[in-house]
């Protein structure tokens, strides 16, 4: 029973001896799941499907599990993003150079235009 001007101990103050960054800790360490699928349907039919996935772990565990997708996503990773600029570059002069090769002389090399 609580006396009268007294509050009771907030959760996870009651000597458990874990903190929140301890416990921060551990599920970053272990990683989380946690699934869940919303389907709406009208008369038997599905109407709509939502699949939930949610990884909640550090990112040495992440790796770990073969997630990596942050490194290869170019609006994350500025190394991704020079990449694919250089990727689309490349794809760029090889398409310059197969027009060059087909009408010759009516499009200016490189050399022509500098």
């Amino acid at each position: 029973m609580t006396t009268a001007g007294r509050f009771p101990e907030p959760y996870g103050q009651s000597g458990s001896g874990a903190n929140l960054a301890d416990i921060l800790e551990r599920v970053l360490d272990k990683g989380v799941v946690i699934a869940g699928d919303i389907k709406i349907n009208l008369l038997d039919i599905e109407l709509l499907t939502i699949k939930l996935r949610l990884v909640v772990a550090s990112v040495d565990k992440a790796k770990e599990m073969g997630i990596d997708w942050w490194e290869t996503d170019p609006a994350l990773s500025s190394s991704a993003r020079r990449n694919e600029l250089a990727k689309e570059n490349a794809e760029l002069r090889e398409r310059l150079e197969r027009l060059q090769e087909l009408a010759p002389g009516s499009v200016p090399t490189e050399e022509e235009t500098s």
